[in-house]
């Protein structure tokens, strides 16, 4: 057996430079792919967040003709350039830019893809509801351009970071797509809040009409807000108060000016039934019984 140990550079690197991967999260797809078969009947895939490339590096290796050439047309996005791969187009742009996706699908000569994969994540603060919520929005932008590019009965994976709030994320990939799981590799590190979902059988709800408006980034927050019907709306966020005034996560010193008079005073309720009151009572008859 292994021994427990905090180095990054742990089995599955090493495995991954041995057999020329370029990520060690190569093998999370592979393993999510034995599971669950994602690769059979794919003739059309692509690659979000893509960089550097170990996701599609799986894709133009496992999706061949049985010659070791690529059988299936593969687009990778990512905002970042990555070294060339056989097989794989890469488009350098915005996943929620409607160019985009026009370009994914100009690649396919009209056609919609059978798979779309999104391995993404955010820069990681260590403070996780925040890292948990940006992750989310990074789920939805890439599931927003999926509605434009995924054929009706096509699979989405993509990752997410498992916090109390992912049975919404759930609920919400629950009304595109007929089958809804949740996969966690034995590639991925025990320590990781990481989870894939595998998003089977892609139906949209009658009446959808895919739209690249993404309404945290680009919406005008107006009284005749177009994001009606099946697509969401979103509440304006609101900052209150002065940036300059105190803050509730912070300790300050006593404002009481000790060279005038003060008079302490009680608090204005006093708690009812506190938890600690058993205590009081105790401490209060033992204090009479001392003066008797």
């Amino acid at each position: 057996m292994g021994k427990t140990s905090k180095d990054k550079r742990d089995i599955y690197y090493r495995l991954a430079k041995e057999q020329g991967w370029r990520a060690r999260s190569a093998f999370k797809l592979i393993q999510i792919d034995e599971e669950y078969g994602i690769f059979d009947g794919v003739t059309r895939a692509v690659d979000l967040c893509a960089a550097p490339g170990s996701w599609s590096q799986v894709l133009s290796t496992r999706l061949t003709d049985g010659t070791e050439r690529p059988a299936a047309p593969i687009v990778a996005i990512d905002l970042q350039a990555m070294a060339p791969l056989p097989g794989v187009v890469q488009i350098q742009g915005d996943i929620t830019k409607r160019a985009t996706a026009e370009q994914v699908i100009s690649h396919f000569a009209g056609a919609q893809a059978d798979l779309v994969v999104c391995d993404g994540a955010p820069d990681v603060t260590g403070l996780h509801d925040m890292d948990e919520y940006i992750q989310a929005q990074l789920l939805l932008a890439a599931l927003n351009i999926t509605t434009h590019v995924l054929r009706p009965g096509g699979t989405f994976v993509a990752k997410i970071f498992r916090g109390r709030d992912i049975t919404l994320l759930y609920a919400q990939l629950r009304i595109f797509f007929g089958r809804v799981s949740c996969a966690k590799p034995r590639s991925s590190r025990n320590s990781s809040i990481e989870s894939f979902v595998v998003c089977q059988d892609y139906a949209p709800p009658a009446g959808y009409v895919p739209d690249m408006a993404q309404p945290l980034l680009d919406l005008a927050y107006e009284t005749d807000n177009s994001v009606v019907g099946p697509h969401r709306i979103i509440a304006p966020f609101v900052a209150c108060g002065d940036l300059t005034g105190f803050d509730a996560d912070k300790t300050y010193p006593s404002q009481i000016n000790t060279s005038s008079d003060y008079v302490p005073k009680g608090p204005l309720q006093t708690p009812i039934n506190p938890p600690y009151q058993t205590a009081l009572d105790l401490k209060r008859s033992n204090f009479y019984n001392d003066l008797l």
